[in-house]
């Protein structure tokens, strides 16, 4: 069983910067993708960014690319995303999530374990 939790959200102004972090406990961080979804109310659950095992991959939602940035340290069990020049369209709860076998890096079905998700509220 992996734990996941996620911290950072918050309220900004459009335009701002936030970090989200997601800290795992309960099996070897190194051993799991990490993903990054989000979920606007009345959506669907949309991915936003993901990273492999050792973080030599990345992949983006277009919707994100040049804005937010992904990135995992394995010594702290940690995934982060670094999340700059907030939109009001980028207002959503985010939720961190695990997977093993990574089969389908922005398909939320496919991750194994997600944390409980951290609210990010963006004023204009």
């Amino acid at each position: 069983q992996v734990h996941l939790v996620e911290t950072g959200g918050g309220l900004v102004q459009a335009g701002g910067s936030l970090r989200l972090s997601c800290a795992a406990s309960g099996r070897t961080f190194s051993n799991y993708a990490m993903g990054w979804f989000r979920q606007a109310p009345g959506k669907a659950r949309e991915f936003v960014a993901a990273i492999a095992w050792r973080g030599t991959r990345t992949y983006y939602a277009d919707s994100v690319k040049g804005r937010f940035t992904i990135s995992r340290d394995n010594a702290k069990n940690t995934v982060y995303l670094q999340i700059n020049s907030l939109k009001p369209e980028d207002m959503a709860v985010y939720y961190c999530a695990a997977d093993q076998r990574w089969n389908s890096y922005n398909t939320a079905n496919e991750y194994e374990y997600w944390g409980q998700g951290t609210q990010v509220t963006v004023s204009s």
